[in-house]
């Protein structure tokens, strides 16, 4: 049995979510918060059968779509650095872990 943990933009969950649960897949979603532009994400945890993890990687990438966004020149990087002018950055896409499972319990 394996964990998948993938986060992904807040703007593309509901479609992953979706996407997953229509193919049999139970997901939990977790609101996190990512930490270069303090972006709101979500965190899907998929448990599944070690058979089943490429397939569920397939259907999660369907739906992460990565776009390019302009950030504003008042964004702090949380390093004491200040953009001087709008930058452009990649957002979106998935980050994707797949863990093994030595125990699985649903009560």
């Amino acid at each position: 049995m394996k964990l998948i943990i993938a986060i992904v933009s807040n703007d593309d969950s509901s479609a992953v979510s979706a996407n997953l649960t229509e193919h049999g897949f139970m997901v939990t979603r977790l609101s996190t918060t990512g930490g270069f532009l303090r972006a709101g994400n979500t965190t899907l945890l998929i448990g599944t059968e070690d058979e089943k993890v490429e397939q569920a990687i397939e259907l999660i990438k369907e739906e992460s779509k990565k776009r390019t966004e302009i950030i504003p020149a008042t964004t702090s990087f949380d390093i004491g650095q200040y953009a001087a002018y709008p930058v452009e950055v990649n957002v979106g896409g998935a980050t994707i872990f797949v863990l093994d499972v030595d125990q699985f319990i649903k009560a």
